[in-house]
């Protein structure tokens, strides 16, 4: 039987909550297959480590990462702690110490939900956003000087080098061609920003060269967020640079009916490291503890988990228990109008997916 080792970082605030639930998942997955199970490995790095440490983890961190399956990470953020050194300290820490690149986020509109858009139905807005995830407006370039003194200067730079972009780039073209409409939108600014952003649409223009079958175009991402809400069917899969994508998937969550469904990959396609999966919401201390948290977004987290292991018909399971339970809406938390609690959601998935694994039954995985 495979053994899968799974890194465990639940992080700060409500991101304790959702991990747990993402366990009590996995485990109910593994209870029902006969031919793989998960060793788990607890970290307890975040915002409670930063003040028992002065680090929000220890400095071989990634060495102990390097040798898990995948990661579940929770959030980071914790309001005693400044925002950047949470970010920076957890989270982007993983994602640039083990080169995951490719940011992953889909987006659709599950069953039930009832989603903001008007005159959008469910295969209207169907989207996987793919963000840049190493560099760019988040290389981490950058200082301040003369600090304290009214001549102080602060940077901020946005670093793209034509290794990163090409292979962003060429994994969201695949990554359309692997999908049915074969389409792309490359999301710019480079009638503003005339050097990077420039770079960034003649390397989409060298890379779509390579794959005649996917159908492209560019937009410029103030116009593309008019084009989410105004034209949502006209789009599918999209690339975009660290800052736009983080900004770009937001409102495309929330357009799908909340932030708190959302999942991510931080993907390190050569699989040369782990890769990281996590819901896109943050630390949410104002509900923690009080049980309101929405676990969705982990549980679609678990799916891509799986997928990116190869356990696609584990995944297919694990998706369609989501969507069974999201067609309930007396299983909707406070984010989508309900009054379920992380627990009864955790529950009742866990249920789904052990009904359908029972011997003898075959899961649906409409």
């Amino acid at each position: 039987m495979k053994t899968y080792r799974i890194a465990l970082v639940p992080g700060d605030g409500i991101g304790k909550e959702v991990i747990s639930a993402g366990r009590e998942v996995l485990q109910a997955l593994a209870g029902t297959a006969n031919t793989f199970q998960f060793e788990f490995t607890h970290f307890d790095w975040g915002g409670d480590y930063y003040r028992r440490h002065g680090a929000m983890m220890p400095p071989d961190g990634l060495d102990a990462l390097r040798g898990m399956d995948a990661i579940l990470f929770g959030s980071a953020g914790d309001p005693e702690i400044p925002d950047h050194v949470t970010l920076w300290g957890l989270r982007l820490k993983i994602c640039q110490g083990l080169d995951q690149y490719a940011n992953v986020r889909p987006t659709r509109i599950l069953p039930g939900i009832d989603a903001p858009l008007k005159r959008c139905k469910p295969e209207d807005l169907n989207w996987v956003i793919v963000r840049e995830n190493t560099e760019g407006e988040y290389s981490g370039a950058g200082g301040r000087v003369h600090q304290g003194h009214p001549i102080e200067v602060a940077t901020d730079m946005s670093v793209m080098t034509r290794a990163g972009v090409e292979r962003i780039q060429r994994y969201a073209f695949r990554l359309a061609q692997s999908r049915p409409r074969k389409l792309l939108t490359v999301i710019t600014k480079s009638n503003a920003q005339r050097h990077a952003m420039v770079m960034w649409d003649e390397i989409a223009a060298e890379v779509a060269k390579d794959f005649p079958d996917v159908t492209w175009d560019k937009e410029l991402v103030d116009a593309a967020t008019a084009r989410m809400v105004n034209r949502p069917s006209s789009l599918d899969t999209i690339v975009a640079t660290n800052l736009h994508a983080d900004i770009l998937s937001d409102l495309a969550a929330a357009l799908a009916g909340s932030l708190g469904i959302a999942p991510t990959g931080n993907i390190n396609p050569e699989r040369v490291y782990p890769s990281m999966f996590e819901p896109i919401h943050g630390s949410a201390f104002d509900i923690m503890g009080k049980g309101l948290a929405n676990p969705v977004g982990t549980f679609w987290s678990v799916v891509m988990l799986l997928e990116h292991l190869g356990e696609i018909h584990a995944a297919q399971r694990v998706m369609c228990a989501i969507e069974h339970v999201t067609a309930n809406p007396e299983l909707h938390t406070r984010d989508l109008g309900g009054e379920a609690t992380t627990a009864q959601v955790t529950q009742a998935v866990c249920a789904e997916i052990r009904s359908a694994g029972k011997p003898g039954q075959a899961p649906s995985l409409a």
